[in-house]
């Protein structure tokens, strides 16, 4: 049952009467009485499950990604690895070898990143879409420029941050071990 005070009236003082009312009229108390505010708190309290939800499931994505990339970074050590010995045979430092691995584990976090962004932006435009309809019109999509491009730029250094032990692994090889491994 929905209940409309006129202007001026205590929404607390309102709900207590109404409270009183049904309880003698009904006879028991199988029922509940909520005001704005009262409705307000369990939604935020329904949001803030749901976004810890959320927030443990992006957590988990992220270790999962970041074991996926070590992994390619660690078959790309291990395929090129001859190449790797040219390299140092013609003069590339160690450094060098550490950066393209880095640069390589960087680019296939932002991949990622990209693939994150696109697909939360359209997750997130169908919620807003859908709340909409549903007379919510509190909940509404505002895209966000700096928070994507921090959402790339903490992409890109998980990525390099997962690449970094197979990259380190790349450069510690020496020159005529690596020109001697063979496929």
């Amino acid at each position: 049952i929905d209940a409309t005070l006129k202007p001026g009236q205590n929404i607390d003082t309102a709900a207590d009467r109404i409270h009183r009312s049904l309880k003698r009229a009904r006879g028991d108390e199988h029922f509940q009485v909520m005001t704005p505010e009262q409705v307000l708190k369990f939604l935020t309290i329904v949001l803030g499950i749901v976004q810890g939800v959320l927030v443990s499931i992006a957590a988990i994505s992220l270790v999962v990604g970041a074991v996926g990339i070590m992994n390619s970074m660690y078959t790309a050590v291990l395929e090129r690895t001859q190449e790797i010995g040219i390299m140092k045979s013609i003069g590339a430092t160690n450094v060098t070898i550490l950066l393209i691995f880095l640069l390589e584990a960087g680019v296939i976090g932002f991949l990622g990143g990209v693939w994150g962004v696109l697909i939360g932006n359209i997750i997130s435009i169908g919620v807003s879409a859908a709340a909409a309809a549903s007379g919510f019109t509190i909940m509404h999509y505002t895209f966000q420029p700096g928070l994507v491009i921090a959402g790339l730029g903490f992409a890109t250094v998980v990525g390099m941050l997962a690449g970094l032990l197979p990259a380190r692994q790349a450069e510690k090889l020496e020159p005529v071990e690596a020109l001697r491994y063979a496929k």
